[in-house]
Protein backbone atom coordinates (compact mmCIF):
# COMPACT_ATOMS: atom_id res chain seq x y z
CA UNK A 1 0.00 0.00 0.00
CA UNK A 2 0.88 3.66 -0.29
CA UNK A 3 0.98 4.98 3.27
CA UNK A 4 1.14 8.53 4.65
CA UNK A 5 2.37 9.19 8.19
CA UNK A 6 1.23 12.13 10.29
CA UNK A 7 3.28 12.41 13.47
CA UNK A 8 6.85 11.12 13.05
CA UNK A 9 7.32 9.98 16.65
CA UNK A 10 8.49 6.61 17.91
CA UNK A 11 5.26 4.66 17.40
CA UNK A 12 4.32 5.97 13.97
CA UNK A 13 7.85 5.72 12.61
CA UNK A 14 8.20 2.18 14.01
CA UNK A 15 5.00 1.01 12.30
CA UNK A 16 5.97 2.66 9.02
CA UNK A 17 9.52 1.32 9.17
CA UNK A 18 8.14 -2.20 9.65
CA UNK A 19 5.73 -1.57 6.75
CA UNK A 20 8.52 -0.33 4.50
CA UNK A 21 10.60 -3.42 5.24
CA UNK A 22 7.86 -5.70 3.90
CA UNK A 23 7.23 -3.73 0.73
CA UNK A 24 4.74 -0.98 1.55
CA UNK A 25 5.59 2.54 0.33
CA UNK A 26 5.68 5.48 2.71
CA UNK A 27 4.72 8.32 0.38
CA UNK A 28 4.81 11.19 2.88
CA UNK A 29 5.72 12.10 6.44
CA UNK A 30 4.09 15.15 8.01
CA UNK A 31 4.96 16.66 11.38
CA UNK A 32 5.02 19.85 13.42
CA UNK A 33 8.80 20.27 13.54
CA UNK A 34 11.01 20.34 10.47
CA UNK A 35 13.95 18.48 12.04
CA UNK A 36 11.93 15.52 13.36
CA UNK A 37 9.96 15.25 10.13
CA UNK A 38 13.10 15.31 7.98
CA UNK A 39 14.76 12.64 10.12
CA UNK A 40 11.81 10.26 9.89
CA UNK A 41 11.34 10.93 6.18
CA UNK A 42 14.99 10.10 5.53
CA UNK A 43 14.68 6.86 7.50
CA UNK A 44 11.54 5.91 5.58
CA UNK A 45 12.85 7.13 2.19
CA UNK A 46 9.85 9.39 1.94
CA UNK A 47 8.91 13.02 1.36
CA UNK A 48 8.70 15.42 4.34
CA UNK A 49 5.63 17.63 4.57
CA UNK A 50 4.03 20.17 6.88
CA UNK A 51 0.73 19.41 8.60
CA UNK A 52 -0.85 22.21 6.58
CA UNK A 53 0.14 20.68 3.22
CA UNK A 54 -2.31 18.78 1.05
CA UNK A 55 -1.84 15.09 1.86
CA UNK A 56 -0.96 12.96 -1.18
CA UNK A 57 -3.13 10.15 -2.46
CA UNK A 58 -2.69 7.09 -0.26
CA UNK A 59 -4.51 3.95 0.76
CA UNK A 60 -3.72 4.40 4.44
CA UNK A 61 -3.11 7.52 6.53
CA UNK A 62 -1.59 6.82 9.95
CA UNK A 63 -2.18 9.58 12.52
CA UNK A 64 0.44 8.97 15.19
CA UNK A 65 0.35 12.13 17.27
CA UNK A 66 -0.17 12.21 21.06
CA UNK A 67 -3.64 11.17 22.23
CA UNK A 68 -4.90 14.62 23.18
CA UNK A 69 -3.93 16.04 19.79
CA UNK A 70 -5.52 13.44 17.51
CA UNK A 71 -8.89 15.19 17.08
CA UNK A 72 -7.31 18.59 16.53
CA UNK A 73 -4.82 17.31 13.96
CA UNK A 74 -7.49 15.29 12.15
CA UNK A 75 -9.68 18.39 11.90
CA UNK A 76 -6.87 20.43 10.39
CA UNK A 77 -5.59 17.88 7.86
CA UNK A 78 -6.37 18.30 4.18
CA UNK A 79 -6.67 14.71 2.98
CA UNK A 80 -9.39 14.35 0.33
CA UNK A 81 -7.42 11.65 -1.54
CA UNK A 82 -6.95 9.26 1.39
CA UNK A 83 -8.95 6.01 1.32
CA UNK A 84 -8.55 5.05 4.96
CA UNK A 85 -7.19 6.62 8.13
CA UNK A 86 -6.25 5.20 11.52
CA UNK A 87 -4.76 6.45 14.75
CA UNK A 88 -2.51 4.34 16.99
CA UNK A 89 -3.99 5.14 20.39
CA UNK A 90 -5.29 2.29 22.51
CA UNK A 91 -7.73 4.57 24.34
CA UNK A 92 -8.81 7.49 22.16
CA UNK A 93 -12.19 6.90 20.45
CA UNK A 94 -12.22 6.33 16.72
CA UNK A 95 -14.55 9.32 16.49
CA UNK A 96 -11.50 11.56 16.87
CA UNK A 97 -10.97 10.90 13.15
CA UNK A 98 -14.50 11.91 12.09
CA UNK A 99 -13.24 14.96 10.12
CA UNK A 100 -11.31 12.56 7.89
CA UNK A 101 -14.39 10.39 7.45
CA UNK A 102 -16.27 13.50 6.35
CA UNK A 103 -13.57 13.96 3.69
CA UNK A 104 -14.34 10.49 2.35
CA UNK A 105 -11.94 8.21 4.23
CA UNK A 106 -12.86 5.09 6.17
CA UNK A 107 -11.64 5.47 9.75
CA UNK A 108 -10.41 3.08 12.41
CA UNK A 109 -7.90 2.34 15.13
CA UNK A 110 -4.73 0.28 14.79
CA UNK A 111 -3.12 -0.27 18.21
CA UNK A 112 0.02 -2.43 18.41
CA UNK A 113 -0.01 -4.35 21.69
CA UNK A 114 3.74 -3.99 21.95
CA UNK A 115 6.30 -1.60 23.41
CA UNK A 116 7.87 0.66 20.77
CA UNK A 117 10.77 2.40 22.56
CA UNK A 118 12.56 3.49 19.37
CA UNK A 119 11.62 3.24 15.68
CA UNK A 120 14.18 0.51 15.06
CA UNK A 121 13.42 -1.55 18.17
CA UNK A 122 9.69 -1.09 17.66
CA UNK A 123 9.81 -2.21 14.04
CA UNK A 124 11.79 -5.30 15.05
CA UNK A 125 9.25 -6.11 17.80
CA UNK A 126 6.12 -5.94 15.63
CA UNK A 127 6.45 -9.34 13.89
CA UNK A 128 4.67 -11.76 16.19
CA UNK A 129 2.96 -9.00 18.19
CA UNK A 130 -0.82 -8.65 18.40
CA UNK A 131 -2.49 -5.56 16.92
CA UNK A 132 -5.91 -4.36 18.06
CA UNK A 133 -8.27 -3.18 15.34
CA UNK A 134 -11.44 -1.13 15.82
CA UNK A 135 -13.59 0.16 12.97
CA UNK A 136 -17.25 0.17 12.00
CA UNK A 137 -16.39 -0.32 8.31
CA UNK A 138 -16.16 -4.06 7.56
CA UNK A 139 -14.32 -3.53 4.30
CA UNK A 140 -11.74 -1.33 5.97
CA UNK A 141 -11.42 -3.89 8.78
CA UNK A 142 -10.30 -6.42 6.20
CA UNK A 143 -7.75 -3.97 4.83
CA UNK A 144 -6.34 -3.34 8.31
CA UNK A 145 -6.21 -7.06 9.08
CA UNK A 146 -4.27 -7.70 5.89
CA UNK A 147 -1.92 -4.83 6.72
CA UNK A 148 -1.28 -6.20 10.22
CA UNK A 149 -0.61 -9.68 8.84
CA UNK A 150 1.78 -8.24 6.26
CA UNK A 151 3.89 -6.96 9.18
CA UNK A 152 3.98 -10.47 10.63
CA UNK A 153 1.59 -9.38 13.39
CA UNK A 154 -1.65 -10.96 14.63
CA UNK A 155 -4.73 -8.73 14.22
CA UNK A 156 -7.63 -8.99 16.65
CA UNK A 157 -10.85 -7.04 17.05
CA UNK A 158 -11.68 -4.84 20.03
CA UNK A 159 -15.17 -3.38 20.30
CA UNK A 160 -15.19 0.38 20.67
CA UNK A 161 -17.07 0.17 23.98
CA UNK A 162 -14.39 -2.14 25.42
CA UNK A 163 -11.30 -0.23 24.32
CA UNK A 164 -10.76 1.66 27.60
CA UNK A 165 -10.91 -1.62 29.52
CA UNK A 166 -8.58 -3.26 26.99
CA UNK A 167 -6.16 -0.35 27.38
CA UNK A 168 -6.22 -0.75 31.17
CA UNK A 169 -5.38 -4.43 30.74
CA UNK A 170 -2.48 -3.58 28.44
CA UNK A 171 -1.14 -1.03 30.94
CA UNK A 172 -1.39 -3.58 33.75
CA UNK A 173 0.44 -6.22 31.71
CA UNK A 174 3.25 -3.88 30.67
CA UNK A 175 3.77 -1.32 33.42
CA UNK A 176 2.63 -3.62 36.21
CA UNK A 177 5.28 -6.15 35.21
CA UNK A 178 8.02 -3.51 35.03
CA UNK A 179 6.97 -2.05 38.39
CA UNK A 180 7.11 -5.41 40.17
CA UNK A 181 10.50 -6.17 38.63
CA UNK A 182 11.76 -2.74 39.74
CA UNK A 183 10.92 -3.68 43.34
CA UNK A 184 12.60 -7.06 42.90
CA UNK A 185 15.70 -5.42 41.44
CA UNK A 186 16.02 -3.06 44.40
CA UNK A 187 15.83 -6.01 46.80
CA UNK A 188 18.36 -8.07 44.81
CA UNK A 189 20.71 -5.06 44.80
CA UNK A 190 20.32 -4.67 48.58
CA UNK A 191 21.11 -8.37 48.99
CA UNK A 192 24.23 -8.10 46.80
CA UNK A 193 22.81 -10.47 44.18
CA UNK A 194 22.88 -9.55 40.46
CA UNK A 195 19.41 -8.87 39.09
CA UNK A 196 20.28 -10.88 35.96
CA UNK A 197 20.24 -14.02 38.11
CA UNK A 198 16.45 -13.73 38.26
CA UNK A 199 15.95 -13.77 34.50
CA UNK A 200 15.50 -17.56 34.04
CA UNK A 201 13.06 -17.52 36.94
CA UNK A 202 11.08 -14.62 35.51
CA UNK A 203 11.04 -16.16 32.02
CA UNK A 204 9.65 -19.41 33.42
CA UNK A 205 7.08 -17.64 35.58
CA UNK A 206 5.79 -15.58 32.64
CA UNK A 207 5.48 -18.72 30.51
CA UNK A 208 3.60 -20.44 33.35
CA UNK A 209 1.32 -17.44 33.79
CA UNK A 210 0.16 -17.71 30.18
CA UNK A 211 -0.34 -21.46 30.34
CA UNK A 212 -1.72 -21.81 33.88
CA UNK A 213 -3.12 -18.42 34.84
CA UNK A 214 -3.30 -17.63 38.59
CA UNK A 215 -2.43 -21.25 39.35
CA UNK A 216 1.14 -20.33 38.39
CA UNK A 217 1.45 -18.49 41.72
CA UNK A 218 3.81 -20.21 44.15
CA UNK A 219 5.60 -19.29 47.36
CA UNK A 220 4.86 -18.64 51.02
CA UNK A 221 1.89 -16.31 50.49
CA UNK A 222 0.09 -18.93 48.39
CA UNK A 223 0.89 -21.58 51.03
CA UNK A 224 -0.30 -19.32 53.83
CA UNK A 225 3.12 -19.38 55.49
CA UNK A 226 2.73 -16.30 57.69
CA UNK A 227 6.03 -16.83 59.51
CA UNK A 228 8.08 -16.79 56.32
CA UNK A 229 6.34 -13.70 54.94
CA UNK A 230 6.79 -11.91 58.28
CA UNK A 231 10.50 -12.73 58.17
CA UNK A 232 10.73 -11.40 54.61
CA UNK A 233 9.06 -8.13 55.61
CA UNK A 234 11.43 -7.68 58.54
CA UNK A 235 14.40 -8.35 56.27
CA UNK A 236 13.19 -5.70 53.83
CA UNK A 237 12.57 -3.28 56.70
CA UNK A 238 16.19 -3.70 57.79
CA UNK A 239 18.01 -4.12 54.49
CA UNK A 240 15.96 -2.05 52.02
CA UNK A 241 13.66 0.25 54.05
CA UNK A 242 12.84 2.47 51.07
CA UNK A 243 11.17 -0.53 49.41
CA UNK A 244 9.18 -1.64 52.47
CA UNK A 245 5.85 0.00 51.56
CA UNK A 246 6.06 -1.35 48.00
CA UNK A 247 6.93 -4.87 49.15
CA UNK A 248 4.11 -4.95 51.72
CA UNK A 249 1.64 -3.66 49.11
CA UNK A 250 2.82 -6.36 46.71
CA UNK A 251 2.39 -9.03 49.38
CA UNK A 252 -1.19 -7.90 49.98
CA UNK A 253 -1.95 -7.97 46.25
CA UNK A 254 -0.50 -11.48 45.90
CA UNK A 255 -2.56 -12.68 48.88
CA UNK A 256 -5.68 -11.16 47.37
CA UNK A 257 -5.14 -12.99 44.06
CA UNK A 258 -4.20 -16.23 45.86
CA UNK A 259 -7.23 -16.06 48.16
CA UNK A 260 -5.16 -16.11 51.35
CA UNK A 261 -5.65 -12.45 52.31
CA UNK A 262 -7.38 -13.27 55.62
CA UNK A 263 -4.21 -14.97 56.85
CA UNK A 264 -2.13 -11.86 56.28
CA UNK A 265 -4.42 -9.11 57.55
CA UNK A 266 -2.20 -8.50 60.59
CA UNK A 267 1.13 -8.81 58.77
Amino acid sequence: MDISLVGPGRAGTAVCLAAKRVGHRIVSVAGRTHETTERAATMLESSPMALTDLMPESELLIVAVRDDAIAEVAADLRAPHVRGAVHLSGLTPVDALLPLEESGAAIGVLHPLQTLPTPEAGAAALPGAWIAISTADEGFRGTLEMFARSLGARPFAVQEAARALYHAAAAAAANGTVTVLAVARALFDAAGVPFEAARPLVDAVVANAFSLGPEALTGPIVRGDVGTVTAQIEAVREGAPDELHRFVALCKLIADVAGTQELFEEV
